[in-house]
């Protein structure tokens, strides 16, 4: 799905996006952090496990962070929203036609 969004959705996006960037990078950081103080596991488990953990993270952030465009936005926000990176008094902000596009999205996901 390629389509250009609202120039007002755009704008919040734009402001929007860096703050779900930093709040992905922080959850990364922090699943690598209790990840290196797990004692029960062996230093190279917890490589394995860090490795995996920044691996999976950077295909994500990859799919919601990358080529940042009005004709990718949409698709973008969605999967923000799927990562839980953007809290419901931000999303209120955009148009009727982002949130039906994110109901429809996420709820056929989830069927």
């Amino acid at each position: 799905m390629t389509r250009e969004i609202a120039e007002s959705d755009w704008r919040l996006f734009r402001q929007l996006h860096p703050v779900a960037l930093e709040r992905f990078c922080k959850r990364i950081v922090n699943e690598v952090e209790c990840t290196k103080a797990d004692e029960t596991k062996s230093f190279h488990q917890r490589y394995l496990d860090i490795y995996k953990t920044i691996e999976h993270g950077e295909k994500d952030l990859a799919a919601m962070f990358n080529d940042l465009r009005r004709s990718t936005a949409l698709m973008q926000i969605v999967a923000i929203y799927r990562h839980g990176l953007i809290t419901e008094t931000e999303l209120s902000g955009f148009s009727q036609e982002v949130h039906n596009v994110i109901e429809i999205l996420v709820t056929k996901r989830h069927a």
